[in-house]
């Protein structure tokens, strides 16, 4: 039985909770930054806040598969393909000057506007390169100057779906004529983080053994460069850990892709999520989750969040309709194969 997506028809966003804890014990290792380490923060009543896991990062979480264990989120890196109840769904995948396998708009963190897929050679297309594609589009996306969003995201539904959701900036400086100087950007339709509450610090430590020269001076050598033994800090966590998601379903109505395409995205969006929070928690390796009761939606009230088995019967069907519908590329996998030769 088809979903059943009326309940969101005059909702702005979807909102989504999901509350986690460590698979064992208490502590927890956030994401760390560059020259900031754990990125802790006083919320505005007070409470000591944890940011475990930041938007950029958990886009590349929703997108592909898990990258601590492997597992597939919507992409399987052993069959180089979409997971099943996903195929058909339209993709660009790169190969080398011998046809073998780079990489693909699901995997590259700049989705459409990865350089090795402006830069590749479209399979089929005579000699005409990925951007050129976007350029000959600019007719529609750009005929005045002005961007017009709905002929953009028709351009990317039809070579990559998920760049919809995940949002795409085609800001490649060797090719910015090509690609509108900057102005072809579509942003995040579906957003997620991970914070944690009334955190304290879980301070320890350990040490690197050189079971050979604990000094590390034996033949000139030195920790740098892995002789003697090294002592080293560690700061993890504990405290309440809660996942947050955010679609945006205004932006995808206003897409103006019609309502198979919407349902789909929609659809695809709860796959990803659901997905996510069945095999993706495992986050690093002192980061392992998992979910503290089910998800719950938080606005629309009144919106009823399906399972992920129901979800994977009905994406098939949605996926069918729209290729049908003439959206998505000629090709009857969905495949556009681009090749990159630098």
């Amino acid at each position: 039985m088809p979903l059943d997506f009326t309940a969101l028809d005059k909702a702005q966003r979807l909102l989504i909770e999901a509350k986690l804890k460590p698979l064992q014990g208490t502590r927890f290792q956030p994401t760390g930054f560059p020259n900031l380490g754990a990125a802790e923060y006083e919320g505005p009543d007070g409470v000591r806040m944890l940011l475990v896991e930041s938007a950029q990062s958990m886009a590349n979480h929703l997108e592909g598969y898990c990258r601590t264990t492997g597992q597939p989120i919507c992409w399987d890196p052993g069959a180089n393909d979409w997971v099943a109840p996903l195929k058909g769904l339209p993709v660009v995948k790169v190969v080398d000057k011998r046809g073998a396998s780079l990489t693909n708009s699901v995997l590259q963190d700049h989705r459409l506007n990865s350089p090795y897929i402006l830069d590749g050679t479209v399979d089929g297309h005579a000699n005409k390169k990925f951007v050129d594609l976007i350029e000959d589009a600019s007719k529609r996306i750009a005929p005045n100057g002005s961007v017009d969003v709905r002929e953009l995201a028709a351009f990317v539904l039809r070579y990559c779906p998920s760049t919809l959701l995940h949002g795409v900036f085609f800001a490649n400086t060797t090719h910015k004529n090509k690609i509108g100087n900057g102005r072809y950007r579509l942003p995040r339709v579906l957003s997620a983080f991970i914070e944690a509450a009334n955190v304290s610090t879980a301070s320890s430590g350990g040490a690197k053994i050189d079971q050979v020269d604990a000094s590390g001076k034996a033949d000139g050598g030195s920790a740098e460069s892995g002789y003697g033994n090294v002592p080293f800090s560690r700061d993890e966590f504990t405290g309440r850990i809660t996942a947050y998601f955010n679609l945006d379903l205004a932006q995808i109505r206003a897409f103006g892709l019609g309502r198979n395409v919407e349902n789909l995205l929609i659809a695809l969006a709860l796959f990803k999520i659901q997905k996510f929070l069945d095999v993706g928690l495992r986050l690093r390796t002192a980061c392992d989750l998992a979910l503290d009761g089910d998800p719950i939606v938080t606005r629309p009230k009144d919106f009823t969040l399906p399972s992920l088995g129901q979800i994977e019967e009905t994406l098939p069907g949605l996926i069918k309709t729209v290729r049908d519908e003439r959206k998505f590329n000629d090709k009857p996998d969905g495949v556009t194969t681009v090749k990159y030769e630098k």
